[in-house]
């Protein structure tokens, strides 16, 4: 399918109902004990990340990144660009503006197509508003080194291949785990980023059956 076709069925899609919450869930660390954090949505830190599609040698991918070890929140994770929100900034606005910060990439080269469903995140007191864009225009991808460690590019096939979500259990925090992630580009894309393209599958998935 080209670009413009799944731009247009993704927009279509993310203006229906979403899948919500049920698809979040699928890729939730599972702790084998009880575990409470003192966060609470109430007083949650308003933040967006950017979902953007692009072509590139052919395919439609989308572009994750690897937080540097120097980062306040995240250190080493597997993500998608964003951050908090600014005073007086709407949240798409805030997905953009942290795109351009982190990857260089002009935000007037980018078109928003709609939002998934928002995601609390406990363990850091974030709540995550996760944006879909897409772009025409050829990347030139410049990483902020302070920000970001590597850059790295995902087909939308591998997304949607169900051989590519796999759980292992180990020790976080002190708790005994499992943890569902998608293994993608070579790197093991768990938490909160995995329960955003959770749903975005499940979105996209219709979209190119459709």
């Amino acid at each position: 399918m080209e670009l413009n076709k799944l731009s247009q069925k993704l927009q279509n899609s993310l203006e229906s109902n979403l899948p919500g919450k049920n698809e979040q869930y699928r890729m939730l660390v599972k702790a084998k004990q009880p575990y409470i954090f003192d966060n609470t949505e109430e007083d949650a830190i308003q933040s967006a990340v950017l979902l953007l599609i692009y072509e590139e040698n052919g395919n439609i991918c989308f572009m994750l990144t690897e937080r540097t070890q120097t980062v306040e929140h995240h250190r080493g994770q597997i993500s998608l660009p964003g951050g908090a929100q600014e005073p007086d900034e709407n949240l798409s606005d805030t997905a953009l503006r942290e795109t351009e910060e982190e990857l260089g990439i002009l935000v007037d080269n980018i078109k928003i197509l709609g939002a998934l469903t928002p995601l609390f995140v406990s363990i850091t007191g974030f709540m995550i508003y996760p944006f879909i864009g897409v772009t025409t225009v050829p990347l030139n991808v410049i990483p902020e080194p302070s920000e970001v460690a590597a850059v790295f590019s995902v087909n939308m096939n591998d997304l949607i291949n169900d051989t590519n979500m796999k759980t292992e259990s180990r020790i976080l925090r002190g708790y005994d785990v499992d943890i569902p992630y998608f293994s993608l580009s070579g790197h093991k894309v768990w938490g909160a980023t995995a329960m955003i393209l959770s749903e975005f599958k499940a979105i996209l998935k219709e979209a190119m059956n459709a």
